[in-house]
């Protein structure tokens, strides 16, 4: 018995065979960076974001899809594909831009888009168009927020830019035009305890959203993050309370949601911190393999909706 809902299984589950993403790169920025709402970005964002393993974003859409699509089938004998929006916040766009970036992506064996972004990018005026293209198409179109933490106290600390209130207005209206939705969050914040990730589960949970990415914070060169690291201005957590993290999340997290990740994947040459410098799949199956030792499984204290007070209660 899995101890947690993969997302390996849930696309086999749904599209019938493995199924791949394909990151894709497009010149856009962050109002964290413009100075819209911020400058700066996030103190752990790095001048590349996160997209590590794209392509340069001077090539179109449908060239990005089509190299990574053939490396990739050769690779894997793969036939279905995720095209992936992957780097910084994708619906900061024009919308005639952003419209036009999307409509590239519609090609054959693509079965789903995958949109990267923030909480206080969502507009009406973007959904309404992702609705009608997901209705046209046959294409199912998942929106993945970053929101990081539910401490309010945090999100200011590592520059944010929004706050608890931006995320859950974003994902209502997300969900009023039936897109899956997935959040990211960071389990090692130096300025969180287990109590923020168990509040972080239960919100997710209480809002119904469809996947979770747990990431590790890893600490990428030159960032304001990489500079407070060198002067020692806070600790990392251990790699065993990590874990525990994890493991703490996910008992509390509701049993329907997918998790698409536990932990980060960066490449050593970028960054000055990652992973306690050991291999992620290792502390991927350390994980697996505690809670299968201890008994623990998703969901397993996942008891506090609906109306807990009232289950029991005398009539």
């Amino acid at each position: 018995m899995e101890k947690y809902n993969k997302y390996s299984d849930y696309l086999k589950q749904t599209y019938g065979e493995k199924v791949y993403k394909l990151p894709i790169n497009i010149p856009v920025t962050c109002p964290n960076r413009d100075g819209c709402v911020g400058t700066g970005g996030c103190i752990f964002c790095g001048e590349e974001g996160t997209g590590f393993e794209s392509l340069s974003n001077d090539m179109s859409v449908k060239d990005q899809i089509a190299k990574n699509m053939q490396h990739i089938g050769e690779k894997y004998a793969a036939n279905k594909y995720i095209a992936y929006f992957q780097n910084f916040s994708n619906t900061y766009l024009p919308i005639e831009k952003f419209k036009k970036y999307i409509k590239e992506a519609i090609v054959e064996n693509i079965v789903e888009i995958a949109i990267s972004t923030r909480p206080d990018c969502i507009n009406e005026e973007y959904l309404v168009f992702l609705r009608s293209t997901a209705d046209k198409h046959n294409v199912n179109i998942t929106i993945e927020l970053g929101l990081q933490t539910v401490n309010y106290k945090t999100l200011k600390k590592i520059n944010r830019g929004h706050t608890l209130a931006e995320y859950i207005e974003a994902v209502l209206s997300i969900k009023k035009y039936r897109f899956k939705v997935c959040t990211h969050m960071i389990l090692n914040l130096p300025w969180d305890d287990d109590e923020d990730v168990v509040e972080g589960a239960k919100i997710i949970s209480a809002l119904g959203i469809d996947f979770v990415k747990l990431h590790s914070l890893y600490i990428v060169k030159n960032t304001v993050l990489s500079e407070m690291y060198d002067k020692k201005e806070f600790d990392m957590i251990s790699a065993d309370d990590y874990k525990k993290r994890v493991m703490l999340f996910l008992e509390y997290l509701s049993p329907k949601i997918v998790l698409q990740r536990l932990i980060s994947r960066a490449p050593k040459q970028n960054t000055v911190f990652v992973n306690w410098y050991t291999s992620w799949w290792k502390i991927r199956d350390e994980i697996e393999e505690q809670m299968l030792k201890d008994g623990r499984y998703q969901g397993r204290l996942c008891n506090y909706l609906g109306g807990r007070a009232l289950r029991d209660f005398p009539l």
